[in-house]
């Protein structure tokens, strides 16, 4: 059986966060999960949490994954949050968020371990879990952020930021730490899978006017990215994204959302 998977869009951030589990055993992961923030009063809200724990709850769902594909600089995670409703959890992420608490902390001053042990795990590039009886495979996909991860669970890919849909293109390189050349070369890793394999995104911002979406194919990236497609060179990628990132503004929530997401998100 295949991996079944729930999504949840938070249209504050234009954010999808996931749910998914094994079928067979009904073992779970949360993926991306967002928390309201008011910038004007500092105030967190769950809301968007409610649906994605009626599923959990609707499903008998046993969760023990909680996974952050980076720490998002527009907006803030609620994986912390969750890790108090779910403690048999473990809140995980790439091991790259070493490097970028080394380099955000100092910027806001923060006194916080920089050793990535706000985390239950740190994930090695390559390598696998187990969601129930489906294999996961972590894939460092350092570019947008130096912490950024895909996760490979099944015949789904989940891809943070790094890859859009189709009509988006990827993420912007700008933020300390980002490289459009690497960022390049880690998207050809995941383009170098199945063609069938089913990518869900993290963001979407319906350009054109369209119905906001989540989900495509590696087929469909690879025939119609509007940065990457097959046949772009490195170099004509890097002039495409270094110029696109010329023109993006400060995401509005950057900084209470990494001095927060560096830590896994604020506590409960």
């Amino acid at each position: 059986m295949s991996l079944h998977v729930a999504s949840f869009f938070h249209p504050d951030s234009h954010t999808f966060s996931y749910v998914v589990h094994d079928p067979a055993t009904l073992q779970a992961a949360v993926i991306d999960p967002v928390l309201d923030y008011d910038p004007d009063t500092d105030a967190l809200g769950a809301g968007p949490l409610q649906p994605l724990l009626a599923h959990v709850q609707d499903n008998a769902l046993q969760v023990h994954w909680l996974l952050e594909t980076h720490a998002h600089a527009d907006h803030v995670s609620a994986g912390r949050w969750l890790k108090q409703h779910w403690p048999q959890a473990t809140l995980a992420m790439g091991d790259g968020i070493v490097q970028v608490q080394k380099t955000f902390a100092p910027r806001y001053a923060l006194e916080v371990p920089t050793d990535g042990s706000q985390f239950d795990h740190l994930f090695a590039d390559g390598e696998h879990f187990a969601l129930g009886g489906i294999d996961a495979e972590v894939i460092a996909v350092p570019g947008h952020t130096s912490d950024s991860v895909a996760y490979r669970i099944g015949d789904a890919l989940f891809t943070g930021d790094s890859l859009f849909m189709p009509d988006g293109g990827t993420a912007r390189c700008d933020f300390p730490g980002g490289d459009a050349a690497q960022l390049y070369r880690s998207i050809q890793r995941l383009l170098a899978l199945p063609d069938a394999t089913r990518v869900f995104i993290c963001h979407d911002y319906g350009p054109g006017g369209r119905a906001v979406a989540n989900q495509t194919t590696i087929g469909e990236q690879r025939a119609r990215n509007i940065h990457l497609r097959d046949g772009v060179s490195e170099a004509d990628f890097v002039a495409t994204r270094q110029a696109r990132d010329a023109t993006l503004a400060e995401p509005a929530l950057m900084h209470p959302s990494v001095k927060a997401n560096i830590q896994g998100g604020p506590p409960k």
